[in-house]
């Protein structure tokens, strides 16, 4: 329930709702067979989202969050952040494509980043509640 509340907020802090939203956890494998197939790329990542909506001008989000578990453990390790932290950054990440944050250049990395941070805060706050 804690979850499905952050996101929910997540969401709401831009100006979206959430509608049908799926986390799919899968293998390192899994995801790099997604990555070539959909997006034809031939290397391994730690999440591929995909937007669902009919009219991508709307602010009711609905997607599927592919997470490759193998990754996200290894960037935990590799970043001191632990499996559990980095995991939540991953599933902020995934919701903030779907309501329009993009990562493609230095800028909006850096603004991804922010937005990730920021919702790790909430979801900080919201355990303390």
């Amino acid at each position: 329930m804690l979850f499905k509340k952050w996101l929910k907020q997540l969401a709401e802090g831009s100006g979206h709702t959430v509608g049908n939203l799926n986390y799919i956890f899968c293998s390192d494998a899994y995801l790099l067979e997604m990555n070539r197939q959909y997006l034809g790329h031939d290397y391994y990542t730690d999440i591929i989202t995909f937007d669902s909506r009919e009219n991508p001008d709307s602010k009711k989000v609905d997607g599927d969050v592919f997470i490759s578990v193998d990754t996200v453990r290894a960037n935990g390790e590799e970043y001191g952040e632990g499996f559990e932290r980095e995991l939540h950054r991953v599933m902020a990440h995934g919701l903030l494509h779907l309501t329009g944050y993009d990562d493609g250049t230095k800028a909006e990395q850096k603004r991804m980043r922010e937005a990730e941070n920021a919702a790790l805060a909430l979801l900080d706050a919201l355990r303390e509640q």
